[in-house]
């Protein structure tokens, strides 16, 4: 709605009515009846969603679209695919601790959301399997997708793998970017506290000019307090497969990017934690996977 005092528009902060809650209710006693098959066959109480469409949600990937002005913005490459970087692991940000399930949008649903500088539109073009489609626009870019979210179960977790490609069009610069979304898992369905993880590999493709950005989300272990929970460490490539860039941080909580000459001296200055798995498992030590807190006072550039 519109400001009579400002001529400014509003966003609401809120949802007109609150989630309810399920806890009272039997999760298993649903779930048992689906181990190993995919959770769109089953029926599911209204209670264990949000009050919100699949549609919804993927707007959301565009909560930091500040980012992507940065990156038309800058005229190095390198620093482009950073701010790009940047954008894809901020999409994920806003899945921390939403641990509900979106209600499944009817086929030909559409969902529209406008904001300061930038329209997108969302909608389900299959319901069998269930495709959802966008596609956002600015005066600078071109944001557009589909996504096929396969969830399953595996007794005590559900795992989700969102299927599809994303692509970013940067108008000025002439160049496209493509990735794929990591998997997602919510663990201990059944009984403890729930927790998520995002894991996986991350591969940012600039088509113009050969740049490669790869993100690793690590895996938290055995346990939802694990060293490695939320971490995300990764390069940005050449198109000869030359490092250029250091990237690491937490998807829940910021990205930082440092030179590869730093990265490489801290790396020989602490071996002990770029040591081999095997090894840090034989020593009892928790798995760090190089672990780059050390350089958390290098340049930030996204904070979630």
């Amino acid at each position: 709605m519109s400001s009579a005092n400002h001529g400014e528009e509003k966003h609401r902060t809120r949802l007109p009515a609150a989630q309810f809650c399920g806890s009272e209710f039997s999760m298993w006693s649903v779930l048992k009846q689906g181990i190993g098959t995919e959770l769109s066959k089953i029926t599911m109480p209204v209670v264990f969603n949000e009050p919100l469409s699949f549609l919804q949600r993927v707007t959301e990937y565009l909560e930091y679209a500040w980012l992507l002005d940065k990156a038309c913005a800058e005229e190095d490459p390198v620093d482009r695919m950073q701010y790009v970087m940047a954008f894809a692991v901020s999409g994920l940000a806003s899945n921390w601790e939403r641990l509900g399930k979106p209600f499944n949008p009817l086929l030909g649903e559409t969902y529209e959301l406008r904001r300061d500088g930038y329209r997108i539109v969302a909608e389900q073009v299959c319901h069998h399997p269930p495709v959802s489609a966008f596609h956002a626009e600015a005066d600078q870019w071109f944001f557009h997708g589909s996504i096929q979210p396969r969830l399953k179960f595996w007794g005590k977790s559900v795992e989700i793998q969102p299927k599809g490609t994303l692509t970013l069009e940067l108008l000025r610069h002439g160049e496209a970017y493509t990735w794929s979304n990591v998997n997602c898992c919510v663990h201990n369905l059944i009984s403890g506290q729930l927790w998520m993880e995002q894991y996986g590999t991350m591969e940012i493709l600039n088509h113009v000019t050969g740049h490669k950005g790869v993100l690793t989300f690590k895996t938290g272990g055995g346990g939802g307090a694990a060293r490695d929970l939320h971490r995300v460490e990764g390069f940005i490539c050449d198109k000869d497969k030359r490092r250029m860039r250091f990237l690491y941080g937490r998807w829940t909580e910021l990205l930082c990017s440092t030179d590869v000459t730093s990265y490489e001296e801290y790396k020989a200055a602490n071996p002990a934690m770029f040591g081999r798995e095997d090894l840090r498992k034989k020593s009892g030590e928790e798995s760090r996977g190089g672990s780059a807190s050390g350089l958390s006072s290098r340049k930030m550039f996204s904070k979630f």
